[in-house]
């Protein structure tokens, strides 16, 4: 039956959220039952097309790239992919008309296959939109359920928190994208310019992000809030201790925030989500 496959493809599309992210898989499993499904979907498909161009170095990406997307695409067609993870999403970006917010994103997939610089702020703003704003808006498409006037309300915001998550990806990951990707994201830093005063500049600029991001976080359906708010505060507290490391610890060594205080800002989040106090 159909529906026996969908349903199956749905909890591919979670395990995959549950093996590659502890923090997001979390914060997915505290949305509203109605929502949640639809937030693995996105997310599985985002995470295949992103380990296609940057896990798969032994292997030809452009062609593996070229034949997700063909698959994607022809799913569109037909309603249905043999691949479960294109089938989850590709019914969620029909019910939610995503297509341009996808292809926005593929795009900029492709631009990991090529660009190695990201050396002027133009290129930089336009990897950011597709890599990151777009998610953003597929997830918020999803939180305010088909509601247009909300969706155009907190675009702004779920755009600047899809940056502030990308640019925090950025300098957590620094030292594996220039080591063995070759990629240097951030305008007008490499390897060897990346000093403190340069991480300063960085850590303000997502700051900002995040500061002007909140905003809508307070705004969304309760449905969402509180799931969202958790990843908010998780990626605030690796903002922090990345702040805390020296630069040559960044170009160096992975940061990451330990499980034991996950479990503190989850406590900490759910009472100031329950008294409206965020």
């Amino acid at each position: 039956m159909k529906a026996t496959f969908d349903h199956t493809s749905y909890k591919a599309s979670k395990l995959v959220t549950h093996q590659y992210s502890t923090s997001f898989s979390l914060g997915t499993r505290l949305l509203g039952k109605k929502i949640r499904w639809n937030i693995y979907a996105i997310y599985g498909f985002v995470r295949f097309a992103d380990e296609i161009v940057d896990s798969f170095l032994d292997y030809n990406r452009q062609e593996l790239l070229e034949r997700f997307i063909k698959e994607y695409h022809t799913s569109l067609q037909d309603n249905i992919s043999l691949n479960p993870i294109i089938n989850s999403f590709q019914e969620v970006v029909l019910k939610y008309e995503m297509q341009e917010l996808v292809e926005d994103f593929l795009r900029s997939m492709k631009m990991d296959l090529n660009k190695i610089d990201y050396d002027d702020a133009d290129a930089y703003k336009a990897y950011i939109y597709g890599s990151a704003d777009v998610v953003g808006l597929m997830c918020l498409k999803v939180f305010v359920d088909g509601d247009k006037d909300m969706y155009e309300q907190l675009k702004p915001y779920a755009m600047k928190l899809g940056s502030a998550f990308q640019k925090v990806n950025f300098l957590r990951d620094y030292a594996n994208d220039i080591d063995n990707l070759g990629r240097s994201y951030f305008p007008n830093i490499n390897f060897d310019s990346l000093d403190e005063a340069s991480k300063n500049v960085i850590i303000e600029d997502i700051k900002a992000d995040f500061k002007e991001a909140l905003t809508g976080v307070r705004q969304l359906p309760a449905s969402s809030r509180f799931g969202v708010l958790l990843a908010y505060k998780y990626y605030v507290a690796l903002l922090k201790k990345l702040n805390r490391k020296s630069a040559l610890h960044i170009r160096t060594t992975r940061t990451r925030v330990p499980d034991y205080y996950k479990g503190i800002i989850l406590c900490k989040t759910f009472i100031r989500n329950k008294i409206n106090w965020i």
